[in-house]
């Protein structure tokens, strides 16, 4: 048992105690007990939300705003104080700030097509980092083949940092619009100083795009605090459900946007002839929206309120060292991604391994990792290599599931032959 254990402030019993929160974690795989090492695709939900889901399609189920009877108005009530949940959470101004969507690939689409359609032309630049996950590359692509616009690269350094000298150079040209940088990368783990980023491109009046999808549920978010003019995030990343997500954007900027979607709920009148859209945040909220998964998400903030968040965050950074250490004792291990500043996510490769193989191998030993590009094929690209292993670890991760991890790859490379 490594030593970490003892010398961590949270205690093997806490971690325990968490565990039992979430029910897959008591699982075995293929007669081995799970470890779940794949967070950055998906966080687990613990009973909290899936009682708090389940309570709400027995009890509440009704279509949300402008019923008059007593399911309508309690579906409401769940729907909306979910939205305010969400508020305090990230430290918004306003509800009307809150954006529920399917998530973050939806809200950057909202933002390139409401906001992007209405302020990005011919020859302007929109800024997108090395490290982006496609959600916030391909938005903006079509956004540029539509307009004539340009994308320009932020590079990234070779421990998968963000080059901000190159950064500071590249906002210098009139004509940039945009700036989209993620929080935290999915395929690297690299925080990046996006409180910075935010403060240098409003000096110089660019609009900025912060996907914090892998930073929503590893520490907390105040978006006023970034300075971001928009973030979005997805609620099955900090252990809600899937299918449902938040853009925050500041209100000035919502207000002045044209709709993404048009249908019903989204409106305040309509004719053949003439339609006036609703008032924020449900201009663009168009259709039924996703009641149970607001619900759930309200619930997994509640949750994660419960928690000394602060606390886990430097437990999750006790628990990346020392994966780090294990991960270099595996014959023929190179890391991808060494920036001084990450959370708990390593991606790695093996000499003469294939990722999918070793996901394959992996998880016959019972540990659940993600193998590929991760949606950041422009990453593999930089680093000249077809994909990666990636082990993403949470609060409820534990220093015995990296030693069953460890003890897993090196059975990968006595299958291989593999040697330093």
């Amino acid at each position: 048992m490594n030593d970490s254990i003892t010398k961590s402030k949270v205690t093997p019993a806490r971690i325990l105690e968490i565990r039992r929160d979430f029910p897959v974690l008591e699982r075995t795989i293929q007669d081995k007990p799970l470890a779940y090492l794949d967070n950055a695709a998906s966080t687990q939900m613990p009973r909290q939300v899936i009682e708090t889901v389940s309570a709400y399609h027995s009890f509440h189920h009704s279509n949300v705003h402008r019923g008059v009877h007593q399911l309508s108005q309690e579906a409401t009530d769940l729907y909306e104080g979910a939205r305010e949940k969400l508020r305090c959470f990230v430290g918004a101004s306003s509800l009307k700030e809150i954006i529920f969507t399917s998530g973050t690939t939806d809200a950057i689409n909202l933002i390139a097509h409401s906001w992007g359609g209405m302020n990005v032309a011919k020859d302007d630049v929109i800024l997108i980092s090395n490290m982006e996950h496609h959600a916030n590359i391909v938005p903006w692509y079509m956004l540029a083949k539509r307009t004539g616009a340009q994308i320009q690269v932020i590079p990234i350094l070779d421990d998968g940092s963000l080059d901000m000298n190159r950064f500071s150079e590249l906002i210098q040209q009139p004509n940039v619009k945009a700036v989209c940088v993620n929080h935290v990368s999915n395929a690297l783990g690299s925080v990046n100083p996006v409180e910075e980023v935010c403060r240098m491109s409003r000096e110089k009046g660019i609009r900025t795009v912060i996907d914090g999808a892998q930073a929503i549920g590893h520490f907390p978010v105040d978006v006023r605090s970034i300075g971001a003019d928009f973030y979005a995030f997805s609620g099955h990343k900090m252990h809600g459900p899937t299918g449902i997500g938040v853009l925050y954007g500041r209100q000035e900027l919502l207000e002045e946007m044209g709709p993404y979607k048009g249908g019903g709920d989204m409106i305040l009148s309509v004719s053949f002839d003439n339609i006036s859209w609703n008032e924020l945040p449900y201009k663009f909220e168009a259709g039924t929206p996703p009641i149970s998964q607001a619900v759930g998400l309200g619930a997994a903030v509640d949750y994660l309120n419960g928690l000394d968040r602060q606390l886990l965050s430097s437990y999750e950074d006790e628990l990346l060292a020392y994966t780090t250490r294990r991960l270099m004792e595996i014959p023929g291990m190179q890391l991808v991604g060494t920036a001084a500043k990450k959370v708990s996510l390593n991606s790695f490769v093996i000499k003469g391994v294939h990722p999918h193989d070793i996901g394959t191998i992996l998880d016959g030993e019972g540990v659940a990792v993600r193998t590929g590009q991760h949606c950041a094929e422009p990453v593999m690209d930089r680093f000249c290599i077809p994909a990666t292993t990636r082990a993403s670890m949470a609060f409820y991760n534990t220093f015995e599931e990296i030693d069953q991890l460890t003890d897993a790859l090196l059975k990968v490379t006595e299958l291989f032959d593999v040697t330093d």
